[in-house]
Formats: C-alpha cells, sequence, structure tokens
C-alpha cells in the first residue's frame, strides 16, 4: 500500500478531448444503461413477482441481486487483475443480455430469482471493470470527472426510467420490460464495444499470469459470503423455523469470511485504504436503506400519492449527480477525505430529517427532502471513496480494491437493511407503524454519525497528522 500523491487537475484534456472521447462516451452509454435498468426494475419487480403467486418471496427477488453480487465483485476484481478489464466487461454485458432474457421469460418466482442472481453477477462484472478502466485509463487528475460523469449518467434513468417501465408493463405485460432491456442492453454493448475498444485494450495488464492461489480462494470465499449473505435476506422474510435456521447458518458462513474479502485493518478502520473500504460499505447500508424506508413511509404511513413519493427518489438522483459533478469539476483541488467529511454529515443530517418526518403534525413530504439530502452527501462521498483506493494501491491492486469496495458496499446493503428491517418488523407486530419508522431512522443516524467520525481516518496516520 502506498501513500497517494494528489495531482493537479488536467488542464490541457479534458473527458471528450480525441485522446479519451471514445472511452468516456463508452463508459456514459454502459452507465447509462445500469441505471436504467436499476430504476426500470424498481417499478417492474412487484408487478412481475405478484403475477408468479411469489410475493413471499420479494424479498429476496429483491436481495439475490446484491448478495450474487458479493460473489461476482470478487471474481470481477480477480479476473480484472489478471487479464485486464476488457473481457471482464464483454462477460457481464453478454451475461446481463442472457439474465434479463431468464427474468423476461421466467414461469416462476424461482427462475425469476434465478435471472436477479445472474443479473448480479454480470452487473458486478460491468461496475467492477468500469471502474477499473477508468483508473487505467484517465490520468488521476481526470479520474473524479470520469467518476462524476457516471452519476451523471442516472440522472436521465431517474428520471424517465420508472415511468417509461410503467407504460410498457400496462401496455403490454412486465416481461417486456426486461425483454426490451435485453434489447437495449446488446445494443449499448456493441457500440461501447466499438467506441472504447483501443483504449480498452491499453489499460490492459501485459502479464496474463493467473494469479497467486490465495486469490482464487478469495473467489471461493466470496461463495460462501454471498450463500450467507442470501441466507439472511431470506431470513428476513419472517419467523417460522426454516427463517430462524438460515439466519444461523446465514451468520455462521459470514463471520468469518467477510474479514477475510476486506483489506487487513478494515473492520478496526485502520487509517487509509481499510477505512476506505469501511466507509464505503457503511455508507452504502445506511444511504439504500433509507431510499427503501422513506418511500415506505411517504405511501404507507403519511399517505402522500406514489406519483408524489417517486419526486423524491428523482430528487436524490439529482442530488447526487449535482454533488458528484461539483467533486470532479469545481472542488477537484479539495482533498477527497474533506469531501468525504462532508457528504457523511450530510448523510447524517438527512437521517434526522426522515425522522423529523414520521409525526402527522410535520409536513408530508419532509422526509423526501432527507432523500435529496442524502443523495447530495453520497454524490460527494462515493467517488471520493473511489478515488482515494485507486491511489493507494498500486495498479495490479486495483481489481481487488474496487473488488473490495464492492464487496463492502453490498454487504452493508444487506447487514443495514437486516438490522432495519428487524427493527420494523418488531414495532408493527405491536401496531407502531410510527415508532416503527422512528427506530429505524434512530439506528441510520447512529451508523451515519460513525461514518462522520471515521471520515477523517480515509488518510494515512503521518499524512492526518499535518
Amino acid at each position: 500500500m502506498s501513500t497517494p500523491t494528489l495531482s493537479a487537475p488536467v488542464a490541457e484534456e479534458g473527458l471528450f478531448s480525441p485522446r479519451y472521447r471514445g472511452s468516456s462516451l463508452a463508459f456514459a452509454g454502459v452507465m447509462f444503461l445500469v441505471g436504467f435498468a436499476a430504476l426500470a426494475l424498481v417499478t417492474t419487480m412487484p408487478v412481475a413477482v405478484r403475477s408468479l403467486d411469489g410475493l413471499g418471496q420479494y424479498p429476496l427477488a429483491f436481495g439475490s441481486f446484491v448478495t450474487a453480487a458479493l460473489f461476482g465483485s470478487v471474481l470481477a476484481g480477480r479476473l480484472n487483475d489478471t487479464y485486464g478489464p476488457r473481457r471482464p466487461l464483454a462477460a457481464g454485458l453478454v451475461l446481463s443480455v442472457g439474465a434479463l432474457v431468464v427474468c423476461g421469460a421466467a414461469h416462476s418466482v424461482w427462475v425469476l430469482i434465478a435471472g436477479r442472481c445472474l443479473d448480479g453477477l454480470a452487473g458486478s462484472l460491468v461496475v467492477v471493470s468500469v471502474n477499473v478502466t477508468v483508473a487505467r485509463t484517465y490520468p488521476s487528475g481526470l479520474r473524479p470527472r470520469a467518476l462524476s460523469l457516471m452519476s451523471v449518467c442516472w440522472i436521465v434513468p431517474s428520471m424517465a426510467g420508472p415511468p417509461v417501465a410503467g407504460v410498457v408493463a400496462s401496455a403490454t405485460s412486465w416481461r417486456w420490460v426486461f425483454l426490451g432491456l435485453a434489447v437495449l442492453t446488446a445494443v449499448v454493448a456493441a457500440a461501447a464495444v466499438v467506441l472504447a475498444r483501443h483504449r480498452i485494450a491499453d489499460a490492459e495488464n501485459d502479464s496474463g499470469e493467473d494469479g497467486a492461489d490465495t486469490d482464487w480462494q478469495r473467489v471461493g470465499l466470496s461463495a460462501l459470503l454471498a450463500l450467507g449473505a442470501g441466507l439472511l435476506v431470506y431470513a428476513g422474510s419472517g419467523l417460522h423455523p426454516a427463517q430462524v435456521a438460515a439466519a444461523v447458518v446465514g451468520l455462521v458462513l459470514l463471520v468469518p469470511t467477510a474479514p477475510r474479502l476486506l483489506p487487513p485493518g478494515a473492520l478496526r478502520a485502520a487509517a487509509g485504504l481499510p477505512t476506505v473500504v469501511l466507509l464505503s460499505g457503511l455508507c452504502s447500508g445506511v444511504y439504500f436503506t433509507l431510499e427503501s424506508f422513506v418511500p415506505l413511509l411517504l405511501i404507507n404511513h403519511r399517505h402522500v400519492p406514489v406519483s408524489l413519493a417517486g419526486t423524491a427518489f428523482t430528487g436524490a438522483t439529482i442530488g447526487w449527480a449535482g454533488a458528484s459533478w461539483l467533486q470532479g469539476h469545481v472542488w477537484s483541488a479539495v482533498p477527497r477525505h474533506r469531501l468525504a467529511a462532508v457528504g457523511t454529515a450530510m448523510t447524517t443530517t438527512a437521517t434526522v430529517v426522515a425522522a423529523l418526518g414520521v409525526p402527522h403534525a410535520a409536513p408530508r413530504l419532509t422526509a423526501g427532502l432527507a432523500l435529496v439530502v442524502a443523495g447530495a452527501g453520497m454524490g460527494l462521498v462515493a467517488p471520493s471513496l473511489t478515488v482515494l483506493a485507486f491511489e493507494y494501491c498500486r495498479p495490479e491492486e486495483q481489481g481487488r480494491y474496487s473488488a473490495a469496495l464492492q464487496v463492502a458496499q453490498s454487504l452493508g446493503q444487506v447487514l443495514v437493511m437486516g438490522l432495519a428491517g428487524a427493527l420494523y418488523g418488531a414495532g408493527t407486530s405491536g401496531g407502531r407503524a410510527g415508532g416503527a419508522f422512528a427506530a429505524v431512522f434512530a439506528l441510520l443516524f447512529v451508523l451515519a454519525a460513525g461514518t462522520r467520525l471515521l471520515a477523517p481516518r480515509t488518510t494515512p496516520a503521518r499524512t492526518a497528522a499535518h
């Protein structure tokens, strides 16, 4: 691990200068597609699960994507470090097409879940490969801008994805949302390969060597971790003996494997890269759990119309993209750990705003504002942590640590969502919906406040001392 040296922003070349234009257009297209698919399926999944008589497996249908991504992230990191990002990226895009076809043709909820697992694996291959290619293609001064471009590419999907998917599902069938996305993915993938083939080829490792056996052992460990996380997701669907047994087995698998897939010192928040990875996981868990419970609060507890509640989600995406653009352009010279500190403070504030929106005396859209604030906070935190992670590691380690970030984020989502779900379930079983939401937001506040305290430790100890 090396100490990062922050380079001055590149003035003579930009993302769309002749040298980088093909790469930037390709990555923008891929991330636009990823965002459109993810947000379109938010609208489609409830309809699909209900149509397949699988409402009882709804949490598993959603959670299967994240749990498969735990395994896929480590596999993608290993493949990127061994072969370079071109082949894993191509494999991820091809697998994504196949996964969407499986989902669109599903005749049972279990086939749909299998398709979502394949999609999670595909998504992790794509995201890790794009991150590695950004690190190897652009100079350090352009990396924050490249990452902000990826965030900006989610703005249109956030506004168009859910309504377009809803119209398609209503006018035809939910199956055509998946099948249509499969066609769109194939087209965008082909265009991306043509646009960026030379730049990605230049970014590959020249060694082509197989990695150490220990790295492939990490891939095996990630499979056990994903299985444990999947069992915990399944356990969250009830308190029957089968779910309790699944929770026990899931923890048995999770506890010994998770520390071995994160950088040494991550669980004790050692300064530098370990804290970068830990912070990434905690922030991801807090944000996406908040993103799940705020719409539930607005629609079920405050009786906000679904169409109006959806504007909070759009606002969060715009806030994320806007803050990401600022960190990559206006504040590109600001140290990354300071931007992370500001972002975590904003996320902490958002949990308080969400809690203030629980009482019926508060304006109904108060909690919706929390998502906008949290999204802006994540727009500062997420790209800053990615930039720091790549500055701390050597080029041949970029795949591994990009994978570590993805593992931490997926694990953070599974664990924080599981804890929040348990609190919510306990509260609602007693008929105290308001208290249940308050408990969830209190948990998120504690975790978010912890991330604010950890943010200064994203620099090495000797750097933080100055």
